[in-house]
């Protein structure tokens, strides 16, 4: 049976620049007030079968205020971060630039003492392939670090396509398929 996930990215809780790695903050009222613009386009994927979220406060936050009643994945959560936990990468790179060019370069590596990106890479993968078979789709609020890896997965892409995608707050991206073998689906905008 193929399967139909559709996953949404977070709502923002910081600018960009103030992004910190395996960030808990909550969303801001700019995130808030974000989901209040997207809600009529993604509301209607409330009406999935089976309703996920990442652990974070923001995909939960983001999850509950599409009216989702997502339920909380575990396997769903950032990539871990070790010792870089609540860094910028800029105040990593500043103090540690040759294993933030290790943690470029190799997806094997982990120099923060934590998941590597190819790890992670495949944890998502993972969750994505157990999904239960049902007949109705399926959808999950992620950081959007939790997309790109999803897509990666999805895609059989080599794992530094992970740095090239790019996932807003609340983009929306749907994989079709079944363990192993996912497809990018994309929709037109106007139906």
């Amino acid at each position: 049976m193929t399967s139909r996930v559709s996953l949404v990215a977070a709502a923002r809780s910081s600018t960009l620049l103030a992004e910190r790695f395996d960030d808990d903050r909550p969303l801001d009222h700019t995130g808030l007030y974000e989901i209040q613009l997207a809600a009529p386009a993604l509301m209607p994927l409330g009406a999935a079968e089976l309703r996920y979220c990442s652990p974070t406060p923001r995909s939960r936050a983001t999850g509950d205020a599409l009216g989702f009643a997502p339920l909380v994945q575990p396997a769903l959560r950032d990539c871990d971060m070790g010792r870089w936990r609540g860094c910028t990468l800029a105040d990593v790179t500043a103090c540690e630039p040759a294993a933030v060019d290790a943690w470029l370069a190799d997806p094997r590596s982990a120099p923060h003492g934590g998941e590597p990106l190819l790890a992670f890479i495949s944890r998502i993968g993972g969750w994505l392939d157990t999904r239960p078979a049902c007949d109705g789709p399926i959808v999950a609020v992620a950081e959007p670090a939790v997309v790109r890896a999803a897509l990666v997965y999805a895609l059989k892409a080599p794992p530094s396509t992970y740095w090239s995608v790019d996932v807003g707050p609340l983009s929306t991206v749907t994989l079709t398929g079944m363990p192993g073998r996912w497809s990018l689906r994309l929709e037109a905008g106007v139906r």
